[in-house]
């Protein structure tokens, strides 16, 4: 019988010294695996910094935040940005307001599209440049 235990035993710590060598190789590929998902991080992180400024994010902020405060009811500052379906959706509320203003109507399709403009403009210039970016431009984001 206690040739029967001492096999038991070596049994056991042989299952124990490989169950302890596979969580060495399971921690060693998970350290390569971290080491490799840093370096990826990483380089993505760089390349949404040059991607941030070769986009020109500063000049279309500026240039989208000052036309929507002065020609807002165009909607230029949308095609700026690239939204063009909203771009044509205020053009065309202010074509309408221009064919409507005979009949009172009108001066509120002028109205209108005008305030979308500048409180749109306010907020581009406010905005820090990575937020417009990752907001306007990433995020594509159309309204307000």
């Amino acid at each position: 019988m206690s040739d029967d235990k001492k096999d038991l035993g070596d049994k056991a710590r042989e299952a124990f010294d490989e169950a302890k060598e596979s969580a060495k190789k399971a921690a060693e590929e998970a350290k390569e695996t971290a080491g490799e998902f840093k370096e990826e991080a990483k380089k993505t992180a760089e390349e949404f910094r040059e991607g941030l400024k070769t986009a020109g994010g500063d000049n279309k902020k500026i240039l989208a935040g000052i036309l929507a405060i002065l020609f807002g009811t165009l909607g230029i500052h949308k095609f700026i940005l690239g939204y063009n379906k909203e771009g044509v959706i205020l053009l065309g509320v202010t074509l309408l307001g221009y064919a409507t203003t005979c009949i009172g109507v009108g001066f509120l399709f002028f109205w209108l599209p005008g305030l979308i403009g500048l409180i749109e403009g306010i907020i581009y210039l406010t905005k820090s440049d990575e937020e417009f970016y990752n907001t306007y431009q990433v995020g594509k984001k159309p309204w307000f």
